[in-house]
């Protein structure tokens, strides 16, 4: 069966990883038990997921001209990720994101460099690139502008989206209407109601595209109009981090292969809960054959 065509538009970062047992309140210090470097970005991660799971994968974002751009770019393609387009920009450092993590959870910070270097302009020169697409994937660690760009262009070459909208920021009617897939956590929901003037008819239409990812709880979602619940899967958690990207991107790899969308959610909730049993949000994601496995088992 040919490969689903995933493009991924997004941001690529170097996470940077501290383990301790305690999150530190401010001006406090306290010892941490493990640091480690490991690849990231929102972007990156849900290309590297896609990828795991079989999909041709390619990734539209930029690095800085420095020693973690370099390691970024060679990383993602031994997992499998076109990096023909991943532009490097001279003038600003790659991005990286500070993470914290202490009984299985995180806290993150994360500083842009050069994912703010994917502008609009950049993303309409990749045109062509958006057209032959099956699929696109976008979230919101690049400039908004830059996301309804491509979202626009992708309307107009009739190629569906997935928007997940973290991290989460006001978004316009349009944006939001625009995408096939929304794939906000329950809070980014509410901000998006909150934050966004719909009509009562718009906001149905979000509803009804919008993937709620509820955690252990499983994922919400809605089919002509009625909620449904696709349960989520228990599991020891080691690391959190990525367990997003992850649904995100196994999400895309199973609509693009004409899934039916609670099928798809069954398949990216599995792989989301796989990903948390290892430490990495890359590191951890899983390949199809070991979804296969998990779904087949529970």
């Amino acid at each position: 069966m040919k490969k689903p065509k995933i493009l991924v538009i997004g941001s690529i970062n170097m996470d940077l990883v501290t383990q301790t047992n305690t999150i530190p309140k401010v001006g406090e210090t306290v010892l941490g038990e493990h640091f480690f470097s490991v690849p990231g970005g929102k972007g990156a991660n849900q290309a590297v997921a896609a990828a795991k799971l079989g999909a041709d994968v390619t990734l539209l974002g930029c690095v800085g001209d420095d020693a973690f751009g370099s390691e970024l770019k060679q990383h993602l393609q031994t997992q499998g990720v076109n990096t023909a387009h991943i532009q490097t920009n001279s003038e600003t450092s790659t991005g990286v994101a500070s993470i914290t993590l202490s009984e299985g959870d995180n806290s993150i910070i994360v500083v842009p460099g050069a994912n703010h270097k994917l502008t609009p302009a950049l993303v309409q020169q990749h045109e062509k690139l958006i057209a032959n697409a099956d699929l696109i994937l976008l979230q919101l660690e690049i400039p908004l502008d830059s996301v309804v760009a491509a979202t626009e262009l992708a309307q107009k070459h009739q190629v569906p989206v997935i928007l997940n909208p973290a991290p989460m920021q006001k978004l316009s009617k349009n944006l939001i209407l625009q995408a096939a897939y929304i794939t906000p956590n329950e809070h980014e929901l509410e901000s998006l109601l909150a934050s966004t003037n719909l009509s009562e008819e718009e906001t149905n239409i979000l509803k009804e595209k919008s993937i709620v990812t509820k955690g252990a709880k499983g994922i919400q979602l809605y089919e002509s109009g009625k909620e449904q619940l696709v349960r989520g899967y228990q599991v020891e958690a080691v690391d959190s981090t990525g367990a997003g990207d992850t649904f995100n991107g196994a999400l895309a790899v199973s609509l693009s292969t004409g899934s039916p969308l609670i099928k798809a959610s069954q398949f990216a909730n599995a792989a989301a809960a796989l990903s948390v049993t290892k430490l990495g949000a890359q590191a951890g994601m899983p390949t199809k054959e070991e979804v296969e496995s998990f779904l087949h088992s529970h």
